[in-house]
Order: structure tokens, then C-alpha cells, then sequence
């Protein structure tokens, strides 16, 4: 027996705007850019550490590249670069801790490598929003308003993944009866730093000695 089922679930973009679907492109289009040239950059290190040519120097730049990367995804490391501005004026007090969520999702999707709110809160894995409607808190801490959000990432991407039709700046305007501006940025300078906690049950293990 062969069953067919037809998948009438509404395509997300077919009643997009012409604008919307070019800004889309437009992103995908910085973003694969970003992507070759991070591939090519790879490359170059492979083929320089494989040749054996200063093979040790090439990996200790390489490993402090990487130490510096990851600190800036966990938020120990200041950063700078091009990218976003965004402020939200909430003067209805409902801008809640879901929109906030939702848009900083829209930035991470858009490719932001770094995220600030307020000059203060530096967004990492583990933040979250509590509060309620005009209330909203990041890791406990109130956030006052107007909010600013500062993203570090290829500045039109991140304009047009915060700008799509029905996202987050839509629904600033919309629901929660806001008004925001997302303003390109060739420099945004993120300095506030996440403090990591202290593992209270996880420690590193020492190195397996052999059984006799």
C-alpha cells in the first residue's frame, strides 16, 4: 500500500513582502560571504601546518585565536566590531520577557557573536528573562528602559534579522505599542563581562593511574 500525504502547512515567506524577502537574501548572502572566508582562512592554517613550516608558531597563534574566540562566546572577553544598535522604548509597559528572548534569538540567528543590553548585561548561553509586561529582568536584574541592545555581527544581517516582517521589531511596535530603532553601527564596542560561577559539584578530575 503507498500512502501520499500533501503538507498543507503555510510557507512562512510566501506572504512576505518583496523588501522582506530581499533584506532575507541580502543576509544569507553577507552571511555565506562570512562563511567562505572563515573556510578559506582555515584552509590556509591546514595546509601552513601540515607543510611543517613554523609548524609550532602557527599552532600557538592559532590556540590563542581560538582562547580569545571562545572567551568572547562565553563572555569573558571584551569585543569590538561593526554591527547593530537597537533601542526599544516601551512607554505602555508591555514589553515582556518573551519579546526580549525572542529578539535576542533573531540577533543569535542573524549571526551576532556578541550581545549587550544596557551597557551592562552581557548575553551569554545561560541568560535568561523573568519579570512580566514592563517588568522584564535579565539574570534577576532589572533592566531599565529604554532598552539598548548592542549586537556584534555583520551589521546588515543582523538589521534585517531584526527587522523581518512579524518579528521583533514588528511586534515592539505592534503588540507591546513601542517604538524601536535599529540603527548599523561600524564599530560597537561591547566591554561588560559575564562572571562565571563556580562549579559547585564538578571538579577536574586527575589524571587515571594504572591498576595493579
Amino acid at each position: 500500500m503507498l500512502q501520499i500525504r500533501t503538507n498543507n502547512a503555510d510557507n512562512p515567506y510566501q506572504n512576505a513582502r518583496q523588501d522582506d524577502l530581499v533584506q532575507i537574501l541580502d543576509g544569507l548572502n553577507s552571511e555565506s560571504r562570512r562563511l567562505e572566508a572563515e573556510i578559506e582562512d582555515l584552509q590556509k592554517t591546514r595546509e601552513t601546518l601540515r607543510s611543517g613550516a613554523d609548524r609550532q608558531r602557527v599552532a600557538r597563534s592559532e590556540t590563542r585565536k581560538r582562547i580569545g574566540d571562545l572567551g568572547i562566546l562565553a563572555g569573558t572577553e571584551k569585543a569590538q566590531g561593526p554591527g547593530v544598535r537597537i533601542t526599544v522604548k516601551d512607554p505602555n509597559g508591555k514589553l515582556t520577557p518573551e519579546l526580549m528572548l525572542e529578539g535576542v534569538e533573531e540577533l543569535r540567528d542573524a549571526g551576532a557573536e556578541a550581545i549587550e543590553i544596557n551597557d551592562h548585561y552581557r548575553v551569554v548561553a545561560s541568560t535568561w528573562f523573568g519579570g512580566g509586561a514592563g517588568n522584564v529582568t535579565v539574570d534577576g536584574q532589572p533592566v531599565t528602559t529604554p532598552v539598548v541592545i548592542e549586537a556584534i555581527g555583520d551589521s546588515d544581517s543582523l538589521a534585517s534579522g531584526a527587522s523581518f516582517r512579524g518579528g521583533f521589531a514588528d511586534q515592539v511596535t505592534g503588540n507591546a505599542q513601542g517604538r524601536i530603532s535599529i540603527d548599523r553601527e561600524s564599530s560597537v564596542i561591547i566591554d561588560s563581562l559575564h562572571t562565571q560561577k563556580k562549579n559547585q559539584y564538578a571538579h577536574p578530575a586527575s589524571s587515571p593511574t594504572a591498576k595493579r
